[in-house]
């Protein structure tokens, strides 16, 4: 990162993660956040339910497919779409999830400047966890696709949590697999719900600004957003928790 474009963040965002230090670990959502794949849950969910008859047959909109189900567990998916047969709708998120992964499979990029993030924390000996609400299938694909199955040393699925997403069980659940504190740890998330779960587990959250409207994102309260791991608003903040840790 130039100087230049350093001294451009602001002073509040640069300073936000200091009182983490040292850090000890990093735990990151998966969809959305280590990779675009929200795309391809879009598509699934638009042709399935078309398919259907869902909504008189008219397409689902990215605006619908966001606010019903962009983060969220499928049990809360199932509700909103099919409020009057639940099992129906688990059934149909089933199939869903397995369309997912074949789009997923073929053609699911790793976010830009991940690889550079991996890096500065590999460098660190940081302990890290995936956290997320997807199932257990599709976090392991993705995970697999991305090449980053042997860097995280747990993964946390929301569906194995008394809670998912947006409660903090999850999380939580990560420090514990880990043995780390939530005074030492950092969230990656691009999701409301991932968001407030991050930070209703005591977490300073930053928050990827991947598809998700900025201003509904903030209003889950993150330490700030991001729009990739190449923005220097987290090469700022990065460093300067760098030279906290040093002190």
């Amino acid at each position: 990162m130039t100087a230049s474009s350093a001294s451009s963040v602001d002073d509040s965002i640069k300073s936000s993660l200091t009182k983490l230090a040292p850090l000890e670990a990093v735990l990151f959502d998966i969809d959305g956040t280590l990779c675009d794949s929200d795309p391809f849950h879009y598509q699934a969910f638009r042709v399935m339910l078309q398919e259907i008859g869902f909504n008189g047959g008219v397409p689902i909109t990215e605006e619908f497919f966001i606010a019903t189900a962009a983060g969220k567990h499928n049990d809360d998916v199932a509700l909103a779409l099919f409020p009057d047969d639940i099992q129906r709708g688990l059934k149909f998120l089933e199939d869903k999830e397995a369309m997912f992964r074949k789009l997923a499979a073929e053609q699911v990029k790793p976010l830009s400047g991940l690889g550079k993030v991996r890096k500065w924390i590999e460098d660190r000996g940081l302990k890290r966890a995936a956290v997320t609400n997807a199932p257990r299938p599709n976090a392991e694909l993705l995970l697999s696709v991305l090449g980053l199955s042997d860097f995280f040393e747990a993964v946390i699925i929301g569906d194995e949590c008394e809670h998912a997403k947006p409660y903090p069980d999850p999380y939580l659940k990560g420090l514990e697999a880990l043995k780390a504190s939530k005074d030492h740890t950092l969230v990656f998330e691009d999701s409301v719900s991932g968001i407030k779960a991050g930070v209703a587990a005591g977490m300073p959250v930053i928050g990827l600004a991947t598809r998700n409207p900025e201003h509904l994102l903030m209003e889950a309260k993150p330490a700030f957003l991001i729009k990739d791991y190449e923005d220097p608003k987290l090469w700022a903040a990065l460093e300067e928790l760098d030279k906290a840790g040093a002190h």
